[in-house]
């Protein structure tokens, strides 16, 4: 992590100082941090990181997500226009304070691109509410072959006792999270869906989960 935090290396081997893969040692770094990641990726930020998420998996097709969890983030970046952009379809699902595991089940079908699980970060609805954890829906994308994408919010890559109520991303790849998106800024995940949204120009087959 004092790697990571400190200067980095851009395109510099600093062993042979030859010429090397950028932002080698940071994301070297990342990797040990998170071994639950089967490979990790660093972008400009959270919303930059659902960008190539949205396009590589969904452009032209749905994103399956639930009402509750149409947020706005950081600077006035709207969920909802975010993903838009990118040539995805939203499938709302559930209501803004109650979403079950049927109504995903009952979403997904052959326009799905992928599922999308966000983590609502600074605020929360209380009372009569339910939301469907990312172990259930991971069984669920599993078993209709349907990626799932989770958006952690915040940075946090172990788990703190002193934020219990904070995800973090090792807990959620473990869950069966296909891709985890996280400030700070990282992207992490299966290896060959990490390797598509770093290089979204080159031909690959679907990634399905699992």
């Amino acid at each position: 992590m004092e790697l990571a935090a400190g200067v980095t290396d851009v395109e510099l081997d600093l062993g042979t100082g030859g010429r090397g893969r950028r932002g080698r040692t940071a994301l070297a770094a990342l990797a040990a941090v998170v071994p639950a990641a089967e490979a990790v990726h660093v972008v400009n930020n959270n919303a930059a990181a659902l960008v190539p998420a949205a396009t590589t998996l969904a452009a032209g097709a749905e994103i399956v997500i639930s009402r509750g969890e149409l947020i706005e983030i950081g600077d006035g970046f709207r969920l909802p226009d975010l993903l838009v952009s990118t040539g995805a379809r939203l499938r709302e699902v559930g209501m803004t304070n109650r979403t079950a595991i049927t109504d995903y089940a009952a979403a997904i079908g052959p326009r799905t691109g992928m599922v999308l699980k966000v983590h609502s970060s600074n605020y929360r609805i209380e009372g009569f509410t339910a939301d469907v954890p990312v172990a259930r829906l991971s069984d669920l994308c599993r078993e209709r072959g349907i990626p799932l994408v989770a958006d952690a919010g915040s940075g946090l890559l172990v788990p703190e006792p002193l934020l219990p109520r904070e995800p973090d991303v090792t807990s959620w790849l473990r869950e069966g999270a296909d891709l985890v998106t996280a400030s700070g800024d990282k992207l992490l995940g299966r290896a060959a869906l990490v390797d598509r949204l770093r290089r979204p120009g080159r031909a690959c087959t679907p990634i399905r989960p699992r």
